[in-house]
């Protein structure tokens, strides 16, 4: 187990690289509060003075709940210096400030994707929705900027349009995956992004030649979709 120290003893890291937003927050202190055992299968990180290389959100909900103790895990110096030796041995130099400031940005990082079919079909989507943090962005989709996807203030009045809403969470879920939906962002002048949010507007025809398609299969295995077929749900 963890050693156990008092949380007035750790100190908080200034140069955290995450931030996270109201919502997110709570959701971490209402864990925190519910499902301490988790403390303990994932301490807070700290080195030798004690302060925070992982764990900046925790220790604040843990302040914010009023807990004097934590578990917790050091990064020592023996550990740095056997971090600093074994990339030696693979033709890298590292710094002891460097050891510590990758243990700060892997305990940030997130390598994985969410399997958005999975969660859907197999998940308790409301323990999905109350649990992961990041939900809203969770295959974490490469950008597509301003130019790829065109926003308009006014509807084309020589179109059609056929607007769907969703009053749950799994009916969304559910869609952003049937129709391949991505998260967008409009650029700033300095080509930075913002206004980031999910949407697309969906181009009929070609979505229901899709169905059709679809059918066509479920009554004849062995036909073979074209390779533009294939792509519908990348043009569209």
């Amino acid at each position: 187990m963890a050693p156990i120290c008092k949380l007035s003893e750790i100190i908080p890291n200034d140069r955290n690289p995450r931030t996270i937003n109201k919502e997110n927050y709570k959701k971490i202190k209402t864990k925190v509060d519910e499902f301490d055992v988790m403390l303990e299968l994932d301490p807070i990180i700290v080195d030798e003075g004690m302060k925070i290389l992982g764990g900046n959100m925790r220790y604040k909900a843990l302040q914010d709940l009023g807990v004097k103790e934590v578990t917790f895990n050091m990064l020592t110096e023996e550990m740095i210096q056997r971090a600093i030796a074994k990339y030696k041995t693979k033709g890298k130099e590292k710094t002891r400030q460097e050891i510590m400031d990758e243990v700060v940005l892997l305990d940030n990082a997130s390598y994985g994707k969410w399997d958005l079919d999975m969660l859907a079909n197999e998940w308790d989507i409301n323990l999905v929705f109350e649990t992961a943090i990041e939900l809203a962005f969770m295959n974490e989709p490469e950008l597509m900027f301003e130019g790829e996807v065109h926003f308009s203030e006014h509807l084309n009045e020589a179109n059609n349009y056929v607007v769907l809403f969703f009053d749950n969470n799994i009916d969304w879920l559910q869609a952003q995956t049937h129709f391949n939906l991505k998260t967008v962002s409009s650029k700033r002048s300095n080509g930075k992004a913002w206004s980031k949010g999910i949407g697309r507007v969906v181009n009929g025809a070609k979505y229901l030649d899709l169905i059709k398609t679809k059918e066509n299969n479920l009554i004849n295995p062995k036909m073979k979709l074209t390779k533009e077929e294939i792509n519908i749900n990348k043009q569209i």
